[in-house]
């Protein structure tokens, strides 16, 4: 049985009050013990602190700037630190007992970082009775070596032997690229698992940043050689690319034609476009 005291949840915010009350109130609506969350707060200039001031939180941190989400990731880790930290994004909204089913799926396949199934884009179906219907359906479904940022439990030996997250505000949200990174040079497997969802609306915090900036939605938000840091070549990284389309298109076509749903979708004209 899991303990609350067992694990710990955060997430950091910049602007969009509106995000991060939906998010909180789905843990509201399923039971998601608010005095386990810490709020980190990127320096953002709506009512977001007003907000996060009238909540019974484990914690909140009001940074005076945008420090980034490596060391507001970090800060979160450590101000309750437990077995597991599942670190997410503000833009999501969770499904009953999702904590539970996560790491509930980690224990079982044995992984140290593990990611929740997720419906991304517009809210416009009733994401909870979905949630309900395929964490049962694909509980014991799967995409091993598969990992995402928008929601990851990651227990504390990973820390241990990986590190924390890179603390450069500069990075601009290149920080999960290198924890992940860091992961594999140090052998520690991840997945994705079927047996918990969310709902993600879609790197709203990105969106604001790259608005705030001038930029398109397609331009990519951070520095263009970024990908140096991981100290490969070109080739490698293509070749690690096109393993991963691979693996993808693999996972997605095994998952629907056994299920009929796959472990990642999104929302287009009313539809579920599964990928």
């Amino acid at each position: 049985m899991l303990n609350k005291t067992d694990y710990s949840i955060t997430f950091a915010c910049y602007n969009a009050v509106d995000y991060t009350k939906q998010c909180v109130e789905s843990f509201l609506t399923t039971g998601t013990p608010l005095d386990r969350l810490v709020v980190i707060d990127n320096g953002s200039t709506d009512t977001t602190r007003e907000y996060l001031a009238e909540l019974p939180l484990g914690g909140r941190i009001f940074n005076a700037d945008n420090l980034g989400c490596g060391v507001a990731w970090n800060q979160g880790a450590l101000a309750q630190q437990a077995e597991w930290t599942i670190v997410m994004n503000n833009d999501v909204i969770v499904s009953h007992q999702w904590v539970e089913h996560l790491i509930g799926a980690a224990k079982r396949l044995g992984v140290m970082v593990i990611s929740p199934a997720m419906v991304e884009g517009l809210l416009d179906y009733d994401f909870q009775s979905f949630a309900t219907s395929s964490s049962s359906k694909l509980a014991n479904v799967e995409r091993r070596g598969a990992r995402h940022a928008v929601c990851m439990a990651i227990h504390r030996s990973a820390f241990m032997q990986a590190g924390y997250f890179r603390a450069e505000p500069k990075l601009l949200g290149y920080e999960d690229t290198l924890f992940f990174h860091s992961l594999k040079l140090n052998g520690l497997d991840t997945s994705i698992t079927g047996a918990a969802w969310i709902h993600h609306f879609g790197s709203i915090t990105q969106t604001l940043m790259k608005q705030e900036r001038g930029l398109k939605p397609t331009d990519d938000l951070g520095y263009r050689h970024n990908d140096r840091l991981l100290n490969q070549s070109w080739a490698t990284r293509k070749f690690n690319k096109l393993v991963r389309i691979s693996n993808e298109k693999k996972w997605r076509q095994a998952e629907l034609a056994n299920h009929n749903v796959s472990l990642h979708g999104t929302r287009q004209d009313g539809h579920f476009v599964w990928r």
